[in-house]
């Protein structure tokens, strides 16, 4: 399709295709099981995660038309898998069965245990005579290892209808050791609709179980997604779109009644969908443990943050409605409210022990939105600030609190890696972000913030004004799209912000924007290359 992105209604046997093709695998020729057939049962191709040491989780979802859940008969299904050192499958050195059952769209998990430390697998299904696409994964190094790098791609935002997947092909051919997805997997809302001057609306929004599942259906058929995850085992965490826009533990923006009930079908669907090291929960998915900590042997620690489950309502909406606000801080009292939270108080604590434990070279926060303060007028006194409440700006105490934890826990090189906002920054993290950096306000951490993988965002002039006012933000883009390429190594992170030439052609090419560097024993972002 011409425009910012093709149609909704695809054809699902070209997608299966073009998901499989040249991928050095066969299925069966038989009727109903080809590869490029619409009865083949991988369309949504494979994808693994949560990798330790010696396991990593193994995903796929049995559905032979991404358009048609009905396509898949309501039926428990055996899944084959296995697991072999090389790609052509010679040395197998795991396999087994699983069920793919109706109750969890036929998703299936596997923990493929007994793997050794810190090298390439690869992984397929099987159902019947049709054999899935092969995944590469990664298993983490040995706790007390220390390995000489760490190549991450973070990426976040990919909203179906503003662009092609092109910097997922891009992150694909990086050959990541792993990938950090940073919420809005999906987006709850969708098609839009287009209206002069042009601008989205919200319309075919998701409210039930199956609405969800079909919206992450339709994401996964993408070619290109589907390579990203083929290429690497990922991490992931959530935003507010896999659920509803700026929703706040259970508020939503329509003060909703019945926003519980849409919360736990979001949160279902998302378990269905990603490759996470998570039981089924007992007692439904009214709740679902987010936060995660992943160790890269004693080169990084992960600490995988849910900023949406458990966090106050947001501050100062607008009357008669949920969701975030642009406030002046002095006309709003809930922005001084200690008690407010990002995290919860149980998470808090978890991050707390989480940090002081660590014995990690590098200690990443990897979480959602944009945590540097990012006052839309200039700022005199914290009284003074401009501020959207979605974000970190709108819970400054919980930030505050955050940035003492990290501080005192001693851990080694902190590290924020962000999302959310669109747009690439780097930053430098402080206590009190209105007084200047000395030894009683030192930086505590750096950040970087990647921008979206197709989700649009602001003018670029306005960004600039955003830099300009906030002297702790170093660099800031908001005019392009892309993903973060990191290199993490005993010595120092290197940060790329790699960025599409046009979201909207499908074959794009790719550019750096600017690179920065942190290196060990200090928190301050150096300018490697600044476009």
């Amino acid at each position: 399709m011409t425009g910012p992105r093709r149609a909704f209604l695809l054809d699902a046997a070209r997608l299966t295709a073009a998901a499989t093709a040249g991928l050095g695998f066969t299925a069966s020729a038989s009727a109903g099981t080809s590869a490029a057939g619409p009865a083949y049962p991988f369309s949504l191709g494979v994808a693994s995660g949560s990798p330790l040491p010696d396991a990593v989780i193994l995903w796929t979802r049995i559905l032979h038309d991404p358009l048609n859940a009905a396509s898949t008969p309501a039926l428990a299904l055996t899944v084959r898998w296995e697991v072999a050192e090389d790609d052509a499958f010679r040395k197998l050195v795991r396999k087994g069965s699983a069920v793919a059952a109706p109750a969890l769209a036929h998703s299936v998990h596997v923990d493929a245990t007994g793997l050794r430390p810190d090298r390439d697998y690869w992984y397929r299904f099987m159902l019947g005579d049709a054999v899935s696409p092969v995944g590469r994964t990664r298993t983490a190094p040995a706790p007390d290892a220390m390995p000489s790098m760490l190549r991450l791609a973070v990426a976040s935002c990919q909203h179906w209808e503003f662009g092609h997947y092109a910097a997922h092909r891009h992150i694909a051919q990086a050959a990541p050791d792993l990938v950090a997805f940073l919420g809005d997997y999906i987006y709850e809302w969708g098609p839009y609709q287009l209206r002069h001057p042009p601008r989205a609306v919200r319309v075919d929004e998701s409210f039930t179980l199956a609405q969800y599942r079909a919206r992450y259906a339709q994401y996964k058929s993408d070619p290109d997604l589907q390579a990203a995850h083929r290429a690497a085992p990922w991490i992931v965490t959530w935003d507010d779109h896999e659920v509803a826009n700026d929703y706040a533990g259970d508020v939503d923006e329509r003060l909703a009644a019945d926003f519980a009930t849409r919360r736990a079908a979001a949160y279902q669907a998302f378990y269905e969908h990603m490759p996470l090291r998570l039981p089924v929960p007992k007692a439904g998915f009214g709740e679902l443990r987010m936060h995660q900590r992943y160790d890269w042997g004693r080169l990084a620690r992960f600490h995988v943050l849910d900023d949406r489950q458990h966090r106050s309502p947001l501050a100062c909406p607008k009357p008669g409605r949920g969701g975030s606000n642009v406030v002046l801080a002095r006309a709003c009292e809930a922005l001084r409210d200690p008690q407010r939270s990002m995290l919860g108080g149980a998470q808090e604590a978890w991050l707390a022990q989480g940090l002081s434990s660590s014995k990690a070279r590098w200690n990443i926060l990897a979480q959602q939105t944009l945590m540097a303060q990012s006052s839309g007028v200039p700022v005199q006194s914290p009284e003074d600030g401009r501020f959207w409440t979605d974000g970190w700006d709108g819970y400054p105490a919980a930030r505050r609190r955050l940035l003492d934890t990290v501080a005192k826990s001693g851990a080694r090189n902190p590290l924020v890696l962000s999302g959310d906002v669109h747009t690439f920054y780097a930053a430098e993290l402080r206590r009190d972000f209105n007084r200047p950096v000395s030894k009683a306000n030192p930086v505590i951490a750096a950040e970087f913030c990647g921008t979206s993988i197709t989700s649009s965002s602001r003018a670029q002039a306005r960004t600039q004004e955003n830099v300009d006012r906030n002297p702790h933000i170093l660099y800031g883009r908001s005019d392009r799209r892309g993903y973060m390429l990191l290199e993490l190594t005993p010595q120092a992170v290197q940060a790329r912000f790699m960025a599409l030439d046009e979201v909207r052609e499908p074959g794009t090419k790719q550019s750096m924007l600017a690179a920065f560097a942190v290196e060990d024993g200090s928190p301050a972002v150096l300018h490697r290359q600044k476009g």
